[in-house]
């Protein structure tokens, strides 16, 4: 028999005159774990928690006796209905997403676009317009690396050397001397199948993540535009977290940019051989340099693409530019078609021998490269200069620092992929020595893999000299530990423990130190390898050949270590990140760079991992939005870690009607931290600042054992300091009446413990205001949300850890 339907507590009365609530509005806290993936269950202290909303990457959970908390919020009163959003499977899933860690260099190139200095509140300057100008220049060159070492492996080694007089010849998986495949115009063509083949798989997954992760818009009325003179909160601009339109102009871009730089290292050769043949029929040579002219023009206008237009944040940008996006990869994908049937054209007297022209492109693209972080640099110093902001990484140049990384991780990747290859062509030889079968990969190539040796080297030494540096601090603190707990005994054992924990925390201070000092090595190195190359026109350990018998020893151990260091660490690389989906110890340690690089937008490279905040942000605005306007009752989101930044997003997301009934409250918070040094114009003293002034509900809680969160120190001068901190990290020193087993150093974790979490959320609660609900809040045409089916997923857990993650 049907129940009869019971009215929700906020339904409006069919005259239209609102009904006031019999009990106070409800009050709800919303949690957001971190990235290490906290279940529901462990969030909610229940083991059979139901999902609210959403789906099964990501949901809002409650349990089971909270589910029709709105329809009897007599029950709640003194206490908030509890919910946590779990969003680990954004960030996780199956052991395949591993190989997205082989995209590291596009992410680290798209963090630099993010990284910029902060700017004055009046407008973006040129200056800024030219900063986002060279980012994307130096996405599309990163593209074209990888690209140009697939075709150093497939065409050079494999289709040209290998298969024409080298080990290679004549074996069943290659083409013997009389079949139609033996001309190397042909072979090239084959061996072309693969770069194409990259290319394809690059555009697919960026298309595909953009459609899984990052295609939902914000509420509308979410956001606002900064008035003049007050521009410090850029997440807060309605189309921040939706950049359909720029990715999908990138996207064709360097989607036609593989395409045609394949295209280019197969006509090369061909157009090359049709120039110095007496043969050559003059339609075949009137063909070539069509092609070339063809691809010269296609290069153009990839480049108008990416140079003509930037990131749009000032609305949600819905819009397409549909003749770029379609007709710019159709036109090169068919342009390569055409150059693949000219490189195939017979042409009889055609032998390979030596290598392909790829050291002048190789060595331009990594001239072109250093010339663009320079510029860089000097952009990102003038932004500084114009807005210094206390505490910015590397005095501002945290942006340029990010772009050397991302290139010199993908030089390394491309010499060492081609001289591994090469090496495991050549057998025992060393390609590029005489005796080689191979003349082996360009000789810059090999330059590059044999720096490696060096530069790790290197970076062990920075690594012992902060070493040295915890062990100092962590003995300076132990002498004082047990003074600040009253009453207690000192132990040198426990404060030796205590004080190596904060000692290990201030290492993450260090941070900007550090990749300073690597920059540097790199970029000596860098020149070091491309001038050797240029100037010696060998590879390195030819180039030793007759100077000291240790100069050359060294010289031919750092080419043949580097080919192995590069095979050795991408297969560690891809191990470590599959781990790092089982094990939460794996993705602690490996995961916080990981998520702080897939939180920013793609903005530079559309080809980095996606981002998983242009997912979460927008379902937190909508829960947010439409459960306060539903059931006019009051919010605190509570973020922990990576979760406090999510949190913070959305907050800045908010519409002021719904921002006055919300209070924010985060632990182990990285917003100023990192994220603050890292990114001072989104995250900045004067965007937090700002964040504090629209929303005086805010409080953080941090530690001093925390290697991740710290003080935001927004606030202060106001109506109060936004921290409270550092709390008591183990809260007892030795065992007393309270404690009488050892309490456990909690560093980054499980802030709910400590009974400061507790009396801050009920203090914000208290102070956000308690107005009567405005009339017409009881359906989503009156801006609210329709009420959600409840599904019990006992089962169903938030998802597992997943890495590329980290602690939370």
């Amino acid at each position: 028999m049907p129940q009869p339907a019971v009215p929700a507590p906020d339904a409006v009365p069919p005259d239209g005159a609102p009904t006031q609530p019999s009990a106070p509005p409800l009050a709800l806290e919303l949690l957001v774990h971190g990235v290490a993936g906290a279940g529901p269950g462990e969030l909610l202290r229940d083991p059979h928690p139901v999902r609210v909303t959403g789906d099964s990457t990501a949901a809002v959970f409650r349990r089971a006796e909270d589910a029709d908390a709105e329809a009897h919020p007599e029950r709640y009163a003194g206490r908030p209905v509890p919910e946590a959003y779990c969003w680990s499977r954004l960030t996780s899933g199956n052991g395949a997403r591993a190989l997205w860690l082989l995209l590291l260099p596009f992410m680290v190139a798209n963090l630099a676009h993010w990284a910029r200095p902060a700017t004055a509140p009046a407008g973006p300057p040129p200056a800024v317009r030219a900063y986002g100008l060279l980012v994307r220049l130096l996405a599309l060159s990163l593209t074209v690396l990888l690209v140009a070492a697939a075709c150093e492996v497939a065409l050079d080694l494999l289709a040209w050397q290998c298969a024409g007089a080298g080990p290679c010849a004549g074996r069943a998986a290659f083409p013997g001397p009389g079949s139609w495949w033996a001309q190397p115009g042909r072979r090239l063509a084959l061996g072309a199948l693969v770069p194409v083949a990259l290319t394809g798989l690059l555009w697919f997954l960026s298309a595909r993540t953009w459609s899984a992760y990052e295609s939902q818009p914000p509420p509308s009325g979410a956001g606002s535009v900064p008035a003049p003179g007050s521009g410090d909160a850029p997440l807060g601009r309605p189309g921040f977290w939706y950049g359909r339109r720029i990715v999908a102009r990138l996207r064709a871009a360097h989607t036609a940019a593989g395409f045609l730089t394949a295209a280019l290292a197969v006509a090369l050769p061909a157009l090359r051989e049709d120039l110095g043949s007496a043969t050559t029929p003059a339609g075949l040579l009137l063909a070539g340099w069509a092609v070339q002219a063809l691809l010269a023009a296609g290069a153009v206008t990839v480049l108008w693409v990416v140079c003509r237009r930037g990131r749009s944040e000032a609305r949600p940008d819905h819009r397409l530019d549909r003749a770029t996006v379609t007709l710019l990869p159709s036109g090169a994908l068919a342009l390569l078609a055409a150059v693949l049937l000219y490189a195939g054209w017979s042409r009889p007297g055609w032998t390979s021998a030596g290598r392909l022209p790829g050291d002048v492109a190789f060595g331009a693209l990594m001239l072109g490269q250093g010339g663009c972080v320079l510029a860089l640099a000097l952009v990102a110093r003038r932004l500084h200069r114009r807005t210094p902001v206390p505490g910015a990484a590397l005095g501002g140049l945290g942006g340029p620092a990010a772009a050397l990384l991302g290139c010199a991780l993908g030089g390394v990747l491309t010499g060492g992929l081609a001289q591994r290859m090469a090496d495991w062509l050549d057998g025992a030889a060393t390609p590029g020595t005489p005796g080689a079968p191979l003349p082996g990969p360009p000789v810059l190539l090999s330059w590059q893999a044999a720096v490696l040796p060096p530069l790790l080297l290197a970076l062990a030494l920075v690594a012992v000299v902060a070493g040295i540096r915890a062990v100092v601090i962590r003995r300076g603190v132990a002498a004082t530990v047990a003074a600040e707990y009253p009453g207690a005994v000192p132990d040198p054992d426990r404060s030796r423990r205590i004080a190596g924990a904060r000692a290990a925390a201030a290492l993450t201070d260090t941070a900007p130190w550090f990749v300073g000092a690597v920059c540097v090595v790199t970029l000596v190195l860098g020149a070091a390898a491309l001038a050797g190359a240029w100037a010696s026109g060998r590879v390195p350990a030819e180039a030793a050949r007759g100077a000291h018998p240790l100069l050359a020893a060294a010289a031919r151990a750092a080419q043949d270590s580097g080919s192995w260091l590069i095979g050795f660490g991408m297969a560690a690389f891809v191990a470590l990140g599959r781990r790092a989906y089982r094990d939460p110890a794996s993705r602690r340690t490996v995961g916080i760079l990981w998520d702080v690089g897939t939180f920013w937008p793609r903005a530079a490279h559309p080809f980095a991992p996606p981002c998983y905040a242009e997912r979460a942000v927008p379902d937190l605005t909508w829960r947010m939005t439409g459960w306060t306007a539903r059931t006019g009752g009051r919010l605190v989101i509570s973020g922990h870690s990576q979760g406090s930044v999510l949190a913070a997003a959305a907050v800045w997301q908010l519409p002021p009607a719904a921002r006055r009934r919300v209070a924010l409250l985060t632990y182990g918070s990285p917003l100023a931290r990192l994220y603050g040094r890292w990114f001072p114009a989104y995250f900045g003293p004067g965007a937090l600042a700002a964040l504090h002034r629209d929303l005086d509900c805010w409080r953080n809680l941090w530690r001093a054992t925390d290697p991740i969160g710290g003080p935001v120190g927004a606030g202060a001068g106001t109506d109060g300091p936004v921290d409270r901190g550092p709390l008591a990290d183990p809260v007892a020193y030795g065992r007393d009446a309270l404690h009488p087993l050892p309490a456990p150093i909690l560093r980054h974790g499980d802030y709910q413990a400590d009974p400061a979490f507790t009396a801050e959320r009920d203090a914000l609660l208290a102070r956000l205001a308690t107005a009567p609900r405005p009339a017409g809040t009881g359906g989503p045409q009156d801006g609210g949300l329709p009420a959600q089916r409840i599904s019990r997923t006992p089962e169903e857990p938030a998802g597992p850890a997943g890495p590329p993650g980290t602690a939370g």
